[in-house]
């Protein structure tokens, strides 16, 4: 292992603790800052405040979890695994797939921790359904990061047979596509699932129409994550560049570089404003549950055509993997 591939080996090994780390720390300092001032407000509910927001920091983990395992993956034989510059240049891409959205999700994953624990203050006699609510939301807003480590595992294996640097750029962009797509819609979830967990302590009596609307928005919201896991799959398994390190390879692995920004790119604002049209939704059933259908096909309509945005950038993505116009 030389000296350059074995300085971005074990920075990632670094950055894929340390940065999901410091996002799962600020995380779960919010969530310990919002069950004080709950307990304060309301002492009663001392248990059930308590209890969910040690169940809300255990999920908030998970970022940095998954950012441990990938580091004990990359520890495990490195010396034989990272033989070439390339190879380490390739595991980039690793840090981008574990370490963008880790960061942006630890701290995010607060929201519906937060508003779960103030919720019980408001309503300490509907703790058990408010309980329920925050670990339904806040289970489904760990997807992005599950993608990243399922990218990163990919991307770890196929870089050990890397030895060009178009080959090392596919894998980069694989790794940025997952990474950089997940920021929006993590940010997307978690301002929904805030507010999801806010109207069932507003009005418990909307908890059946408040849940099952949660479940369709999620899964709305979680989209534009989905097309970036796609284009990510799509790098991995396109198959290698030939032409090794000539000028048209390059270009090659430069071009995948760019499907994975348009990708990532244009997940963002999508997955942020869904997340706002189904977060303004929940709040209107709180407060005129009989409205429930009417708010509801209004929302969804909303968010398909924002989901949209999110399709042209993918198919200019799927454009620029399969039909490079080089010569």
């Amino acid at each position: 292992m030389d000296s350059t591939s074995a300085f971005i080996h074990y920075s990632t090994i670094a950055l894929a603790v340390g940065i999901n780390s410091i996002g799962a720390g600020i995380g779960e300092g919010l969530t310990s800052s919002a069950a004080l001032d709950a307990i304060n407000t309301q002492p009663s509910a001392r248990g059930n405040i308590t209890r969910t927001a040690i169940l809300g920091m255990a999920l908030i983990e998970t970022a940095a979890i998954l950012g441990v395992v990938v580091a004990m993956i990359l520890l495990i034989g490195a010396t034989n695994v990272v033989n070439s510059y390339y190879t380490g240049l390739a595991e980039i891409g690793i840090a981008l797939s574990i370490c963008m959205c880790g960061l942006v999700l630890g701290i995010v994953s607060a929201f519906p921790a937060q508003a779960a624990c103030h919720a019980i203050a408001r309503q300490p006699f509907f703790a058990q359904k408010i309980f329920r609510f925050m670990l339904i939301t806040q289970s489904l807003l760990q997807s992005p990061i599950v993608f990243g480590f399922i990218v990163a595992f990919i991307i770890k294996f196929q870089a050990a047979k890397i030895d060009t640097l178009a080959e090392s750029l596919r894998l980069i962009a694989s790794g940025l596509a997952i990474g950089l797509g997940g920021i929006g819609p993590s940010i997307g979830l978690a301002l929904f699932a805030r507010q999801a967990c806010e109207s069932v302590g507003i009005n418990p009596h909307a908890y059946a129409k408040l849940f099952s609307f949660t479940l369709i928005s999620q899964t709305i919201i979680e989209t534009p994550i989905i097309f970036a896991f796609v284009i990510s799959l799509s790098l991995l398994f396109i198959g290698t560049i030939s032409g090794g390190d000539n000028q048209a390879a390059i270009l090659r692995g430069v071009i995948f570089l760019a499907a994975a920004l348009s990708t990532g790119l244009g997940t963002f604002g999508a997955g942020i404003s869904s997340g706002r049209t189904a977060a303004a939704a929940c709040k209107q059933i709180a407060k005129n549950p009989s409205a429930n259908n009417l708010i509801s096909r209004a929302s969804m309509f909303a968010q398909g055509l924002i989901e949209t945005c999110a399709i042209y950038a993918v198919l200019i993505s799927l454009v620029l993997i399969f039909f490079p116009l080089i010569p």
